[in-house]
């Protein structure tokens, strides 16, 4: 499939499709007049690609996980750096969580203070 239909079929734009080529994410062959092509399973790659970027991960970090993430072969330093990955998550998780809890905290009160006949006005810059 070309650059757009890939583009189309994942939700990534063409910009960034064409981004992860120049960082060795994606390998597209290209035909004689340099046009790319991607292979069907581009699709999940691409998908992949996308996961790992929303859990915070760097190219340079994806790049290096990806083969094993793909086919299942790690090193024991790469074992290492996905559990240093996934614990760096888990902390962003917890901060989420906490933050949530807060605002839910919040919202509780702004709701008290609406039935109390009470307001909470945002400062003004």
């Amino acid at each position: 499939m070309r650059i757009g239909e890939l583009s189309t079929r994942t939700g990534v734009s063409v910009r960034a499709l064409r981004y992860y080529e120049e960082h060795d994410l994606l390998a597209p062959d290209r035909s004689p007049s340099g046009q790319r092509h991607y292979a069907d399973d581009a699709v999940d790659r691409v998908l992949l690609i996308q996961q790992l970027y929303a859990a915070g991960l760097s190219s340079r970090t994806i790049v290096d996980l990806l083969p094993c993430v793909v086919d299942g072969n790690a090193t024991p330093e790469l074992l290492d750096r996905l559990s240093a990955e996934r614990d760096h998550i888990d902390a962003k998780i917890s901060e989420l969580a906490a933050t949530k809890n807060r605002l839910d905290t919040v919202i509780a009160g702004a709701g008290h203070n609406l039935r109390t006949g009470r307001s909470c006005r945002a400062r003004q810059p």
